[in-house]
């Protein structure tokens, strides 16, 4: 990524749970399960200006969001107040799977 947000813990602890709460309005669109709960998210990072950038994945690589969701996840993050930058990398690795799915987004599906 061109900019290396390098976290900050005090600014991450202000915006973190904002950021969280605005990437669980973004579902795939394939799937009723919002990104977060999905396990989409690999890493955000706040740094001290209020940058921030996210490691998100795919559930596969030919995905038909794949266009549309990290655009989407850049929009809602820059809507959260405070943040003043968004940067979104895609990333393949480690490859998605259901393991990275959170306990609610298993029962929503039904996969226990």
């Amino acid at each position: 990524m061109a900019e290396n947000v390098k976290s900050d813990p005090v600014a991450a602890l202000a915006l973190k749970p904002a950021i969280v709460e605005a990437l669980s309005q973004v579902y795939d669109p394939e799937i009723p399960v919002n990104i977060w709960e999905l396990g989409l998210i690999y890493d955000i990072r706040v740094d001290s200006q209020s940058r921030v950038e996210i490691e998100m994945t795919l559930t596969a690589p030919g995905c038909p969001a794949a266009q549309v969701l990290p655009y989407e996840v850049d929009q809602k993050v820059r809507e959260v107040p405070g943040v003043k930058d968004v940067y979104v990398e895609v990333v393949w690795e480690p490859a998605w799977t259901t393991d990275r799915m959170s306990e609610a987004a298993r029962l929503q599906l039904g996969m226990f």
